[in-house]
């Protein structure tokens, strides 16, 4: 039984997922739009508003948090001078998940993750 297990495996080990959740994370908040599969983006969402959250409470411990989980000093600083004025006053919900179909190869349901005006 897997009760109150959280998080997807996505079939792969931990250090690849995390690798895998760092980087879409990444390119979300640099590019404010990225196109993946469903599972992949409703894990990404929670990670970016983590990281967004961050921005807005300020300081050098939150910087520094963000500089760990991020893989670019300037998405992290994008993130607290631009992104934090933008949602200040925004109590969360900072992402949209919008379906676009399935992927030709395999099927697997296609999303566009990104971060709301």
């Amino acid at each position: 039984m897997r009760h109150r297990v959280a998080g997807r495996k996505l079939s792969r080990s931990t250090g690849h997922r995390r690798a895998l959740y760092r980087n879409l994370v990444t390119d979300l908040l640099k590019h404010e739009k990225i196109v993946t599969t469903e599972a992949k983006a409703k894990e990404v969402r929670i990670l970016a508003e983590k990281i967004i959250t961050l921005g807005k409470e300020g300081g050098l411990s939150s910087f520094r948090q963000a500089l760990s989980f991020l893989t670019d000093k300037a998405v992290a600083e994008k993130v607290f001078s631009e992104l934090s004025s933008r949602y200040a006053s925004r109590p969360g919900g900072y992402t949209r998940i919008v379906k676009l179909g399935p992927r030709l190869g395999d099927g697997a349901p296609m999303v566009q993750l990104s971060l709301v005006e």
